[in-house]
């Protein structure tokens, strides 16, 4: 069943309440006589040690003291029946009551035996301890104590332990609820923030508490508030960019088109021209909208690979022919270089397209002044590391983990892509991560950003 800290507390406290006064009452209730009679024991016996270690000279002045400071009787046995007494004219001695002739009946026992003690009864009902200590030499010393009734006492410790009974319930009671308010106070407080957190308020601070188990939790979840507070940044300005880049491409598009419509229809060159625009900024839009597609993919882990082994040279090939364009009409220098052999990979063709398409936009979208891209691709025994360099403002060393985030943007002020959608890294590091691909970013100085991954080279 679900209960409230207060609850789960009260009946925490209530069980450990009811074992505590259970136990009191089995041990000094129920045991009470049979302490009481392993007491009385134990100081006969200490008492045995006592003499052992007591030369004769002081021995009788410590069976003297003995029996007055334990009040015990004693007896002292010497040869030839001689014998001292001490303390034996109490009342309940046993050792003096000529009736019970302890030496007569149990000498052989108690000398045989140190260890063993005897437990007579008086003519009244009263019960006593014996015991003996043979100092040898036909010398030895009978000690003996009475053991009370414990009938009245255990009377009183049963009433007693009523009145125990109902203090410690309340003591359990008031003990709960303070525990239970101490507990749950903070724990109601993150409860509480925790839903302002689901709400969208990442501005909360949780406060400090003096239990480390609830301090650990607030911590987390101001961790958890900080980073949410950050990636729901970082996803307005992916969205509001890419609304940026779905209006350019489709504003574009209208506007040529209209063109041509109204102006250049008749002008087969300037309608070529339009034309090609509109061809250009449909691809523009296409890739977007592919990538999009992609990272829903990813989101709901629909993402499946399709491997076949195929020529990485001559899809290189292929991808770099769609970027002609951009270089005539914009000026920009892409520059490749592949080795002699053949390079043959076991991968998903379309995946590591979208690969190269993502990298090579993406150094085109930083590229510098001279606006030139480097795909430089090498192969050394069985690896073929391609490697896409370009040579504008380089990645700053803190950042280069985040570039592969999802929502992360280098710069706030998001300009329009030449190609691509700004989303495609967090693309690349998903394929990567499925082909168990090894990859990385390197710098050097402030104007060159190498993004590398290392593919296996399979032989036909």
């Amino acid at each position: 069943m679900k209960t409230s800290v207060t609850g789960r507390t009260f009946i925490v406290f209530t069980i450990f309440s009811v074992i505590i006064l259970f136990l009191l009452w089995f041990f000094q209730v129920q045991f009470f006589a049979i302490f009481y009679q392993r007491y009385q024991m134990n100081i006969i016996r200490e008492s045995a040690i006592e003499i052992k270690n007591t030369i004769e000279e002081d021995l009788d002045n410590k069976l003297e003291s003995l029996a007055y400071e334990k009040n015990i009787c004693i007896q002292y046995y010497y040869p030839f029946g001689k014998i001292n007494n001490y303390n034996t004219k109490n009342k309940m001695c046993l050792l003096s009551n000529p009736t019970l002739n302890i030496m007569g009946k149990y000498q052989k026992e108690l000398i045989k035996d140190e260890n063993h003690f005897i437990i007579l009864e008086g003519s009244n009902g009263e019960k006593s301890v014996v015991y003996a200590v043979n100092l040898g030499g036909g010398k030895f010393i009978l000690l003996n104590t009475q053991l009370e009734d414990m009938s009245t006492a255990t009377y009183l410790l049963k009433h007693q332990m009523i009145y125990i009974s109902i203090v410690i319930i309340i003591l359990a009671i008031v003990l709960a609820l303070i525990v239970s308010k101490q507990i749950n106070k903070p724990i109601v407080n993150i409860t509480n923030k925790a839903k302002e957190m689901g709400k969208g308020n990442y501005d909360i601070q949780f406060e400090e508490s003096n239990i480390t188990e609830l301090e650990e939790l607030s911590n987390v979840l101001s961790i958890a508030a900080s980073e949410m507070k950050q990636t729901d940044e970082l996803r307005r300005d992916l969205l509001a960019n890419i609304s940026h880049d779905l209006k350019t491409p489709l504003t574009m598009i209208k506007a040529y088109a209209e063109k041509v419509r109204d102006i250049s229809y008749k002008d087969d060159e300037k309608r070529n021209k339009d034309l090609s625009v509109i061809i250009d900024e449909s691809d523009r839009l296409n890739i977007l909208v592919n990538d999009l597609v992609e990272m829903s993919k990813i989101e709901s882990k629909e993402s499946k690979l399709d491997k076949t082994k195929y020529d990485l040279k001559d899809e290189i090939n292929e991808v770099m022919k769609r970027y002609a364009l951009l270089q005539e009409k914009e000026g920009y220098t892409l520059n490749v270089e592949l080795p002699e052999s053949d390079l043959v990979v076991y991968a998903d063709r379309n995946k590591l397209d979208q690969v190269f398409y993502n990298l090579i936009n993406n150094a085109i979208e930083h590229s510098g002044d001279d606006k030139v891209v480097d795909i430089k691709v090498r192969l050394k025994k069985d690896e073929i590391t391609v490697n896409i360099i370009n040579y504008g403002k380089s990645i700053k060393k803190e950042e280069i983990p985040l570039v592969w985030n999802r929502y992360y943007t280098k710069e706030k002020n998001h300009k329009r892509n030449t190609i691509g959608t700004g989303i495609g890294l967090s693309i690349v590091k998903d394929v990567f991560t499925k082909h168990n691909i090894k990859y990385g970013i390197e710098t050097k100085g402030s104007n060159y950003t190498n993004f590398y991954f290392i593919l296996k080279n399979c032989k036909k």
